[in-house]
C-alpha cells in the first residue's frame, strides 16, 4: 500500500499558510525548495510566497518532454521538495518530475478540474497520446477554495464529471472480479465510492462555497483510493477508456472530467442496456450532469454520433488488459452504432 499525503489542507485562505506547509522540516530539512507554477494562478501566487530560497520554473503545457525537462534541472538543482502550484496539468508534470528527480512533491491546486490532485498517476501527452503513468504521490495537498472559485466555473464543474466516474469504475473493476478473479481492493473501493457519494445527489452547485470543499475532498479522496489500490483501477474503467479515445481521436474536443462524466453514463447505458443492471445508478448520473450542465450527448462534446460511435469502438486499445464492461461485451461496431443512437434517444428528450 502507499502512504496516503502527509497533509491534507482543503479550506479557504490555504494558500496563506503555504509557506509554512514547505518550511516543514518533514519535508525539506534545509528549505531549498522548488516550485513549479503553470500559466495561471500559479505565477502570481509563487510570487507571493515568503521563502527565501526557493527557486520558481515555469511549466508550459503538459507533456512528458515539459516532465522530463523539470525532472532534469530539479536533479540539478539538488532540491529538497517541490510544489506543484496550479491545475491538472501543472501538477500532473510536477508529480513526475519529482517522481524522475526522487523529492516530494506538494499539490497545490488552483482549480478542480479532476482527480489527478492527489492520485499517483500522471496523465501526460505525447506522440502516441497521452497515457496515465505512475508516479509518486504527493506528500501534501493544498487546496485553496478562494483560488478555485476564480478559475473559470466550466474547469471547476468538470470535476464533477470526474468524481461520479467513480461508480462506473468501480462497477467495471467489481466485474473483472467476477469474470476474471481479479484482485478487488475493498478499501479503495470505499474510498472511491465516498468519493463519488458525496457529489452524485447534491442539489447545490459550484456557486456553493460547501459544494466546492466536499468536491475537493471528494477528488482527493479519489486519489488516495488510486494511491491504495496501486493503480488508477478505482477511478477508471469504461469511462475513462471513451475518455482516453475521444482525446486521441478527436484533440480539444473537451476537458477531462466532462468527457469521464458522458463515458460513464454511456457504460451504466450498457449495463442496463445488455444486462439489465444498474438503471437507478444511470439515471443518477444522468441527473447530476444535467444539474451541473455537463455534456450528456456526443452532441454536447462536438461530435456526431458515427464519430462516438468510432471513439466507443477504438476505447479497448487506450487500456490494453484493462478488463470493463466493453471488454466483457465485445460488441460489433454496428451494435455499438446501435447502442449509440438508442443512448441518444434515451437521453436526448
Amino acid at each position: 500500500m502507499v502512504a496516503s499525503p502527509l497533509a491534507i489542507d482543503v479550506r479557504r485562505g490555504a494558500i496563506a499558510d503555504l509557506g509554512t506547509v514547505l518550511a516543514d522540516r518533514r519535508i525539506a530539512t534545509e528549505g531549498r525548495i522548488a516550485v513549479a507554477v503553470g500559466p495561471g494562478q500559479g505565477a502570481q501566487i509563487a510570487a507571493d510566497l515568503d521563502l527565501p530560497n526557493c527557486e520558481v520554473f515555469r511549466v508550459d503545457g503538459g507533456s512528458v518532454d515539459a516532465a522530463t525537462e523539470l525532472g532534469k534541472k530539479l536533479r540539478a538543482g539538488a532540491y529538497e521538495a517541490v510544489a506543484g502550484i496550479g491545475g491538472g496539468k501543472t501538477i500532473d508534470v510536477t508529480k513526475y518530475a519529482a517522481t524522475m528527480a526522487g523529492i516530494p512533491m506538494v499539490a497545490v491546486a488552483t482549480n478542480l478540474s479532476h482527480d489527478g490532485i492527489a492520485s499517483p498517476v500522471s496523465s501526460l501527452e505525447h506522440e502516441g497520446g497521452k497515457p496515465s503513468i505512475g508516479v509518486t504521490m504527493p506528500i501534501a495537498v493544498v487546496v485553496d477554495i478562494d483560488y478555485v472559485r476564480a478559475a473559470p466555473q466550466r474547469l471547476v464543474r468538470s470535476g464533477i464529471g470526474d468524481a461520479i466516474s467513480n461508480l462506473s469504475a468501480i462497477a467495471d473493476w467489481e466485474l473483472a472480479g467476477r469474470e476474471l478473479g481479479e484482485p478487488v481492493d475493498g478499501i479503495a473501493v470505499t474510498f472511491a465510492r465516498v468519493a463519488a457519494e458525496a457529489i452524485v445527489h447534491r442539489t447545490d452547485s459550484v456557486d456553493s462555497q460547501e459544494f466546492l470543499t466536499a468536491l475537493a475532498e471528494a477528488l482527493v479522496l479519489s486519489g488516495m483510493a488510486m494511491s491504495v489500490a496501486g493503480s488508477s483501477r478505482p477511478a477508471s474503467g469504461a469511462c475513462h477508456e471513451i475518455l482516453h479515445s475521444i482525446t486521441q481521436l478527436y484533440p480539444g474536443t473537451s476537458n477531462h472530467g466532462e468527457l469521464a462524466g458522458i463515458g460513464a453514463l454511456y457504460a451504466y447505458f450498457l449495463r442496463n442496456r445488455h444486462q439489465g443492471q444498474g438503471e437507478t445508478r444511470m439515471w443518477d448520473i444522468h441527473a447530476c450532469l444535467r444539474r451541473h450542465d455537463l455534456p450528456v450527448l456526443p452532441s454536447d462534446i462536438g461530435l456526431d454520433e458515427e464519430q462516438f460511435v468510432r471513439a466507443v469502438a477504438y476505447a479497448p486499445e487506450t487500456r490494453p488488459g484493462r478488463y470493463t464492461i466493453l471488454e466483457h461485451l465485445d460488441l460489433s461496431e454496428a451494435d455499438i452504432r446501435a447502442s449509440v443512437g438508442e443512448y441518444v434517444e434515451a437521453f436526448g428528450r
